[in-house]
């Protein structure tokens, strides 16, 4: 009886923390909702490395492998430096690009979401469509992956970032024709309104990012968002959290939590960022901290703690 005990809880583990992606399968856009192969509404909860240009130490499978085991994550977000840095993607394509198959297939292996991630302010058209083609028909096959073809453009308007954005998802359709694309808003992914007044037209499976820091962001950002959701633009966090805007400063712990409630309440997918050890506060983690997990609390920030709680909170909900 004791071995059969042990065999169930064996089984149910596996279940509840070995197979996400095996359960959830092929992710769309059902109107504004991310949702799974079943159709089910899905909000993805994880945390994004940081730039992979600073601090590519953490790229590796087993820091992805301990992100699910201890914080519950059920997506990574491999942010590949494009421009800042000696190890960008402009100097190093081959290493940059070694760096993020590194997450991606750390993710494949431990069965969660992963966000590839062309972490630029500015546009990059041709790098971007080299590397995104690459990605694609490399990881097409395979439901664990997102693609994010823009992180946070800056000054650029809407038009710009539309027009390099369509012809981005059109590489990346012509090998993979069904995985989410995220695409960025201008003004750090602030300007959601305008591409609720201007969509991508003729493409599926397409959601638009905002992010928000909490300490800088008020209530002026939800309602903004609120609207675009409500005009049917699908939302998806990419990047967030709780201090202000610079990544430092003290968390504004009243403020995240209601960013927090507000996600919930409305099925949005968050990432929180981010996975380095830089002595800011959005860094999750201290000197201290081994590149490859196993991470003590006494290696962890207090960002760190805090969305761990968070997302073994929610992670339990899917």
């Amino acid at each position: 009886m004791k071995n059969i005990l042990t065999l169930f809880i064996f089984f149910f583990l596996c279940k509840t923390y070995g197979q996400f992606v095996k359960e959830h399968g092929q992710l769309r856009v059902s109107g504004t909702q991310l949702v799974d192969q079943s159709g089910k509404a899905l909000v993805l909860r994880g945390l994004s490395f940081g730039w992979h240009s600073y601090w590519p130490q953490f790229y590796n499978k087993k820091a992805v492998a301990w992100l699910k085991k201890d914080f519950s994550c059920t997506v990574v977000r491999a942010a590949m430096g494009v421009e800042q840095g000696d190890l960008s993607y402009i100097k190093d394509p081959v290493f940059a690009t070694s760096k993020v198959e590194a997450v991606v297939d750390g993710a494949i292996k431990s069965d969660i979401y992963v966000i590839i991630d062309w972490h630029s302010h500015n546009i990059n058209l041709e790098e971007a469509k080299r590397f995104f083609d690459k990605m694609s028909k490399k990881y097409g096959k395979y439901a664990n992956v997102i693609y994010e073809v823009f992180n946070e453009p800056d000054e650029e308007s809407w038009a710009d970032v539309k027009a390099y954005s369509e012809t981005v998802i059109n590489i990346i359709r012509k090998n993979d024709p069904d995985n989410i694309i995220l695409v960025g808003s201008p003004r750090w992914d602030q300007d959601i309104h305008l591409p609720a007044a201007d969509p991508i037209k003729n493409q599926t499976n397409l959601m638009y990012t905002m992010h928000f820091y909490a300490g800088t962001h008020g209530k002026w950002l939800r309602d903004r968002t609120d609207e675009a959701i409500e005009s049917g633009l699908p939302v998806f966090i990419s990047e967030c959290a709780g201090m202000e805007a610079t990544g430092d400063g003290p968390l504004n712990l009243t403020a995240w939590q209601e960013y927090i409630d507000w996600m919930e309440s409305r099925k949005l997918s968050w990432i929180t960022w981010s996975v380095s050890s830089k002595e800011e506060t959005c860094s999750i983690l201290k000197a201290s901290a081994s590149s490859e997990g196993n991470w003590k609390d006494s290696d962890l920030k207090e960002s760190g703690l805090r969305v761990r709680e968070f997302l073994r909170k929610f992670n339990g909900k899917n």
